[in-house]
């Protein structure tokens, strides 16, 4: 399950103590979790925040009770904090957190979302844009969807073919081109606008 370092549980005893409230405890969830977007949320949490579903993992002076649907990914992560002279860091290192890179036996739609999501978007996310997978044609095609600061944008085509395009060939090899399927006339906040093209 989950190791708590000494100074973890230090660190979270003292804020618990602050709250003052009775039965008290740290509540730890996956978020995103089996995606390369995972993360992981600490929060209080209140005897009346909890259904019983929870593992309860005991510590001194309080627990910590992590979300039933969580521990699959949060199983074997340790959670440590350092004192440094600004106060301190929370780490908290979950190995199955993002879930295992598809290999070359997973489907080519499997692959393909996973590099969308590892590669692509965080790029994209610097012009507020993003891009979905609508369906990968049995020719090979990746056909998608731009949106945010994409949907519109004046150099989306660039971006399609030079960024998009370029990346899930060189990780995917079935995939043989891309296509886009966004209405760009619709976009309401686009990075570039067309005409500034």
């Amino acid at each position: 399950m989950i190791s708590l370092s000494t100074d973890a549980q230090t660190h979270f005893r003292k804020l618990v103590e602050q709250q003052d409230t009775p039965g008290l405890g740290i509540r730890v969830v996956a978020v995103d979790a089996g995606t390369p977007r995972g993360d992981c949320q600490l929060e209080f949490s209140e005897p009346s925040d909890r259904d019983g579903s929870e593992w309860e993992i005991e510590c001194e002076g309080f627990s910590l009770f992590v979300d039933a649907a969580s521990v699959p990914f949060l199983d074997g992560a340790t959670i440590d904090y350092a004192r440094s002279a600004t106060g301190g860091e929370l780490t908290i290192r979950a190995p199955a957190l993002r879930g295992a890179v598809p290999d070359a036996s997973a489907s080519v739609v499997e692959r393909v979302r996973y590099v969308i999501e590892s590669e692509i978007n965080p790029q994209l996310a610097s012009h507020g844009g993003r891009v979905s997978l609508r369906e990968v044609t049995a020719e090979g095609v990746v056909v998608l969807q731009f949106g945010g600061g994409c949907h519109g944008c004046g150099m989306v085509d660039k971006t399609l073919r030079g960024g998009v395009e370029t990346t899930l060939k060189a990780r995917v090899p079935e995939v043989t081109g891309v296509a886009d399927s966004t209405d760009h006339a619709s976009g309401k906040n686009p990075y570039m606008s067309r005409q500034a093209v």
